[in-house]
C-alpha cells in the first residue's frame, strides 16, 4: 500500500510518501511545499493544490493520511491552516484517494506509544522506523511521514483483525 502523509499548513505543507509491504515501511519521497509570506491566501492555496495534484499524479498513492487540525489559541492561524487542510483534502478527494484523518494525539500514540510525546521523540521514531540517517527537515516533513506511518499501523491492524 502506498500512503501519502500530509501535515497541513499554508506557509509550509509537509508531505511524505511511503510504501507499506507487510509490516515494513519504505520511503518513496518526502518534502515540503512552501508558499511565500507576501502571497495572497487564494494564491497560496492554489500553489498547495497544484503541488499536491502533481505529487499524487507522480507517485500514485492509494490513500492519504491527513493530520487533523489542532486548534491553538490563535483563531486566525487555525482558520488559515484549516483552509490549507481543506485544499489538501480536496486534492486527495479529486484524485480518488481514500482519505484517513488522525489527530496529533493518535499519530504520537501510534509512533511513540504516548499521545503526549514530544516532537523530538516522534522525529526519532520516524527516523528509526524508516531507517533514515537523520530526522527529516523541516519538522512538517517528519510530521507528514508520521501521519503516513500511523495509517500504515492502523490499516495493518485492521487487516490482521479481518483475518481472525
Amino acid at each position: 500500500m502506498r500512503i501519502l502523509g500530509i501535515d497541513p499548513g499554508y506557509a509550509i505543507l509537509g508531505y511524505g510518501i511511503i510504501e507499506m509491504r507487510g509490516n515494513r515501511f519504505k520511503v518513496i519521497d518526502y518534502g515540503a511545499v512552501t508558499t511565500e509570506a507576501g502571497m495572497e491566501m487564494p494564491d497560496r492555496l492554489k500553489v498547495l493544490y497544484n503541488s499536491l495534484m502533481e505529487l499524487i499524479g507522480r507517485f500514485e498513492p492509494e490513500v492519504a493520511s491527513v493530520e487533523e487540525l489542532f486548534f491553538n489559541t490563535n483563531a486566525k492561524t487555525a482558520i488559515l491552516v484549516g483552509q490549507a487542510r481543506g485544499v489538501a483534502l480536496l486534492a486527495c478527494s479529486n484524485s480518488g484517494l481514500e482519505i484517513a484523518e488522525y489527530t496529533p494525539l493518535q499519530i504520537k500514540q501510534a509512533l511513540v506509544g504516548n499521545g503526549r510525546a514530544e516532537k523530538k521523540q516522534v522525529q526519532f521514531m520516524v527516523k528509526t522506523i524508516l531507517n533514515l540517517k537523520e530526522a527529516p527537515k523541516p519538522d512538517d516533513t517528519a510530521d507528514a511521514l508520521a501521519a503516513a506511518i500511523c495509517h500504515g499501523h492502523s490499516a495493518g491492524a485492521r487487516n490482521r483483525l479481518k483475518g481472525l
